[in-house]
């Protein structure tokens, strides 16, 4: 019998297989590609992260499931994969944060904070009795005058966006993003077209416990989770939207079929 190409290559994160690969590494990738659809967008006046937290059941406490974070004052990141993964990331990053205030005196630039968090993700893919980090994080922040908005795989890639999704949505929401992202979009309207992928992507099963939100502005140079009052006129603005899309389709189709009818 002949043995599957990578039997024997899997086994450790350690080992290459004949084609260049890691396995353990794509498998942890797997596990982002498995997990709930976060998205990340940058605007001119800040950056905003959106997730579906994909509650289970009606029994869960949608507080308990955390998904968004607060790295520093203005750095926030969410996740998707494992998020037990991810929080050991977030712990890592806000004592990254915390040694640059206390050795420089000032707050870390984004970039730098995501290559930390990169480098540490990339070690664990590279010493044997480990395993890869299974979660990818968004890191969203302002610094120095700019906003900032990076992808960090669970290999230690890192990668810079203007607007980009993870999780289970990525394909669908940036094909979206292709077609609708402007530079020019303002945080209002960022949130909105987050919301809209969002509720595509979940087949319109959005409301208040299912979505977090966070904000990095620019003016106030702060990341802030957005409270449940704050989000819920953007989630019914982007339901009556899509309400009444839907009702317009309904009646200029129920026009066709009349006209073709009197035809």
């Amino acid at each position: 019998m002949q043995m599957m190409p990578q039997m024997g290559y899997d086994r450790a994160i350690t080992v290459f297989s004949p084609d260049g690969r890691l396995f353990q590494v794509e498998y942890a990738r797997e596990a982002v590609k498995r997990g709930t659809t976060a998205i990340g967008i940058k605007a001119q006046d800040g950056v905003v992260l959106l997730v579906d937290k994909r509650l289970t059941s009606r029994l869960l406490e949608g507080g308990s499931v955390e998904k968004i974070f607060k790295i520093d004052e203005h750095i926030g990141a969410a996740t998707s994969g494992l998020v037990a993964d991810a929080r050991v990331l977030i712990d890592r990053g806000r004592v990254e944060a915390q040694i640059n205030q206390i050795a420089y005196g000032e707050t870390i630039d984004v970039r730098t904070l995501a290559k930390k968090i990169c480098d540490f993700k990339q070690a664990y893919t590279q010493i044997g009795g480990l395993r890869p980090f299974g979660t990818a994080l968004l890191i969203g922040g302002v610094y120095n005058g700019d906003c900032y908005l990076l992808e960090t795989d669970p290999s230690g890639a890192l990668l810079e966006y203007k607007a980009t999704a993870i999780g289970s949505g990525r394909s669908v929401v940036t094909e979206m993003f292709e077609e609708k992202y402007n530079e020019d979009i303002l945080l209002d309207d960022a949130i909105l077209l987050g919301l809209e992928a969002l509720y595509i992507v979940t087949e319109g099963k959005i409301d208040i416990t299912t979505i977090d939100a966070g904000l990095a502005e620019l003016e106030k140079k702060k990341f802030r989770i957005l409270s449940a009052d704050e989000l819920e006129p953007y989630i019914n603005k982007v339901k009556k939207r899509n309400k009444n899309a839907a009702e317009g389709t309904g009646t200029s189709k129920a026009e066709g079929e009349g006209k073709e009818k009197e035809k």
